[in-house]
């Protein structure tokens, strides 16, 4: 008995059709803190735009609020892609004031800064009904089976918004890509280093074949 695909050809066209009328695709960068959102975000204005998206930092959280850089086109394999890239804030489940004066901060900036980063997180959260696609940046030093990880995830699942994942920092020696691709297999997983540029072109590709 032959089976009846048509449901999914049109599923196809329908989704292939969405992204040809919009003229702008919204990229957000998603990811837990100093996992290298802002750099990789850096990387993309940078190659593109040839400026900046914003200040990077070892202090957690530096990034509090959306920041996005418009009217960036992607070019891969003869295909051009404008898109609106969107760096978020470091999403967290916790969020202590005390940790930022380990980091030189008096309690009065600590305090400030804890209050801006949870405000930030609620800002990203509310941005990804806004995304068209997501890059989910990992460091891959770090165990990424987190409940960080699993949040934006799910989200992203919820939601049905197509993902990307960045397994960054992969010129450190501790970097083990493979086992970002073993937590989350059902993905597809890019290892980069958006500090040096590393296999970033193959990011654009992914992003590009995907859209």
């Amino acid at each position: 008995m032959a089976t009846n695909f048509g449901w999914l050809f049109k599923i196809n066209k329908w989704f292939s059709s969405l992204f040809k009328r919009k003229k702008n695709i919204k990229l957000g960068l998603y990811g837990s803190t100093n996992a290298g959102k802002t750099t990789l975000a850096n990387r993309i204005s940078l190659d593109w735009l040839g400026e900046e998206v914003g200040t990077v930092s070892n202090i957690p959280h530096e990034t509090r609020n959306i920041q996005k850089k418009e009217n960036i086109v992607v070019e891969n394999n003869g295909k051009k892609l404008n898109m609106t890239l969107i760096d978020t804030p470091g999403i967290a489940t916790r969020i202590d004031f005390e940790d930022f004066k380990k980091y030189g901060l008096k309690t009065k900036e600590a305090k400030n800064r804890a209050k801006e980063a949870t405000q930030g997180i609620i800002e990203a959260i509310r941005w990804l009904d806004d995304m068209d696609v997501v890059i989910a940046v990992m460091d891959a030093t770090q165990n990424p089976y987190t409940q960080v990880n699993l949040t934006i995830l799910g989200n992203l699942e919820a939601r049905k918004i197509p993902v990307i994942i960045a397994a960054n920092k992969i010129d450190l020696k501790n970097a083990k890509v493979k086992r970002i691709e073993n937590a989350f297999p059902q993905y597809k997983v890019i290892g980069i280093s958006a500090k040096n540029g590393d296999n970033i072109e193959e990011l654009y590709k992914t992003i590009s074949d995907m859209v």
